[in-house]
């Protein structure tokens, strides 16, 4: 069973590439490329999906993305 996960990806103050899986908790992982980090965040969701359940991330839709100033 394939199952899809919205990765968010930021760069940190190192220019790091950091990405999230909000619907795992603990899940994330960093890269310098976008291809290292896609293939990293993979491994990353199988270790989280293994330790947490395959039922873990069911039920939490990323909406958006939004900036606010302050």
């Amino acid at each position: 069973m394939t199952r899809k996960f919205t990765v968010v990806i930021e760069r940190d103050e190192d220019g790091m590439l950091v990405g999230t899986v909000p619907a795992l908790q603990g899940c994330h992982t960093q890269a310098r490329s976008v291809d290292e980090l896609l293939e990293r965040i993979r491994e990353a969701i199988v270790l989280c999906l293994e330790v947490q359940g395959e039922e873990a991330g069911t039920g939490l839709e990323l909406v958006g993305v939004q900036s606010v100033a302050v």
